[in-house]
């Protein structure tokens, strides 16, 4: 456990309530790590089928709240169990703790090497920020809980005030099915409320940090989380204008396809997602505008008006939309709705407008942000711009990036135009649209700033278990005082890379 900080005039007092799970968690934070695999994997899918159990229920609250339709809801939930159970077999595996041995040898090659053995371990108590957007897969249940559950972590949970009454329906349901499969007290844990959050995050005894919203708000916390007398990893999911690359072989190859995936892309949940592509590039004379709004008015029949998340969010997304149509030189090939009601909620349509490449680097500040909601920007490239060039000029980060060619089309620029967007973003498409968002193994879902706050983790898929982990190494320690894991009897069963003595005699024979 952590001694509290101090003499630290600014760091807050938590509130009675905050401090008591805080507390807990902390208490709970070493037996919680020590789980054997089977039981932590097991607690993990017990969540899941809690929240499968209460489907209804939770899909009711949810679209009361959030406005989302019940379709998405479902199919959210859905992909939140599924990612929980997941992780269960990933902990199970064992391949996530990257266990190393280095035999005792007396004859290494620069000298007596001592036995080492390594492994990754749960780095302590953490506070989730929980996200506006996803109600169940970014939020109490969702990717950042169960990642650093899988490693062992305790997690504080943040609730977002979009969602409250869902939030704590959700963080009871997780907190009894964690409790009823045997996990020590206080592994898990809701809370509300800024003052709050902004408080534990600055606690001693919380050891990282993750927040999905905002690029503003992002870069608050993860400022404080660095101004700690402790500073601590903070993984902050922001903002993204996730760029796409259309060359003109596939306008003329398949043009309704790419008009009906983009005002898909743009339409969905509003457009209320951090993939949604924002910034379309084509060839000048494209000739799509008629399709688009042919796509955009078929898509208003189906979908009607969409209800946006809440009135932040309206305010957001009416202050940028305006913004962006004042600018000198955006023409609008669709004018879609953005109306607000009596209580602040935004009802919308997609709006879907182009801007000359020039005009873009004229009105670059007023243009390039994003704008969070169902709204896109085509850029119209002139003839012999190289695409290679436009990637850095106007993107420094981003978490996808899109190239949608022909079908024959390989060519060297392109292929540089690839290299170029896999410095920006974290995940490049070749054909399809970046809002689907898959729980693989080897998905990444980051990218540079100001897409994360650190462009070196991902916040879906497996590999999101490594933000809440650390390396330690022991050296020449007996095998009853090691942890399971790195043991020769190895009781977990996890794998084990083993460095026998006298290997490094033979180091450098492949590169011969």
């Amino acid at each position: 456990m952590t001694t509290p900080y101090t003499n630290s005039p600014n760091i807050a007092p938590l509130a009675p309530e905050i401090e008591t799970i805080v507390a807990a968690a902390d208490r709970a934070s070493v037996a919680f790590a020590a789980t054997e695999p089977k039981a932590r994997a097991r607690a993990l899918v017990a969540v899941a089928d809690a929240l499968d159990a209460n489907a209804d229920e939770l899909v009711a609250l949810a679209g009361a709240e959030t406005g989302l339709t019940e379709a998405r809801l479902r199919g959210e939930l859905n992909r939140t169990a599924v990612q929980l159970r997941l992780f269960a077999d990933v902990v199970v595996e064992g391949a996530y703790l990257d266990v190393r041995i280095d035999r005792h040898d007396d004859d290494f090659a620069i000298g007596v090497r001592p036995e080492l053995r390594m492994m990754r371990r749960a780095v302590g108590p953490v506070v989730v920020f929980a996200a506006s957007n996803f109600p169940f897969a970014f939020s109490v249940a969702g990717g950042d809980t169960a990642s650093a559950l899988a490693a062992g972590c305790p997690v504080l949970l943040k609730t977002h005030s979009g969602h409250p009454r869902l939030s704590e329906r959700t963080g009871e349901l997780v907190a009894a099915a964690l409790r009823d499969a045997g996990m020590p007290d206080g592994v898990f844990a809701t809370f509300s409320g800024q003052a709050n959050g902004t408080a534990v995050l600055q606690d001693p005894r919380i050891q990282a940090g993750s927040f999905t919203g905002s690029e503003h708000v992002g870069r608050l916390l993860a400022d404080l989380a660095a101004a700690r007398p402790q500073p601590i990893r903070f993984y902050g999911e922001l903002g993204s204008t996730n760029p796409v690359f259309v060359t003109r072989a596939a306008i003329a190859e398949r043009p309704d396809d790419l008009v009906a995936g983009l005002v898909g892309a743009v339409a969905g949940s509003a457009g209320q997602l951090c993939t949604k592509p924002g910034f379309v590039f084509v060839p000048e004379g494209h000739g799509l505008d008629e399709r688009i709004a042919a796509q955009v008015a078929a898509s208003n029949e189906q979908l009607g008006r969409q209800r946006l998340l809440n009135p932040g969010i309206t305010r957001g997304y009416t202050g940028r939309r305006d913004e962006v149509l004042a600018a000198p030189g955006v023409r609008t090939i669709v004018a879609g709705e953005a109306t607000v009601d009596d209580e602040g909620h935004g009802w919308t349509t997609p709006t879907i407008v182009a801007v000359s490449l020039a005009d873009l680097r004229a009105n670059r500040d007023a243009v390039l942000a994003e704008v969070f909601g169902p709204f896109t920007v085509l850029v119209e490239v002139p003839e012999g711009t190289n695409p290679v060039d436009l990637v850095p000029e106007f993107f420094s980060g981003a978490l996808t990036a899109t190239l949608q060619t022909g079908a024959d089309e390989a060519s060297d620029e392109l292929r540089a135009l690839t290299d170029a967007l896999t410095l920006v973003a974290g995940r490049v498409l070749y054909g399809g649209w970046p809002t689907g968002v898959a729980v693989t193994h080897a998905m990444t879902h980051g990218g540079p700033w100001p897409a994360t706050t650190n462009d070196s983790s991902t916040s879906v898929g497996t590999a999101a278990i490594d933000r809440f982990l650390r390396p330690v190494t022991y050296q020449s320690m007996p095998e009853a005082l090691l942890p399971e894991p790195v043991r020769d009897s190895n009781p977990w069963g996890v794998p084990q890379r083993i460095s026998e003595a006298g290997e490094s005699r033979s180091w450098g024979a492949s590169g011969r």
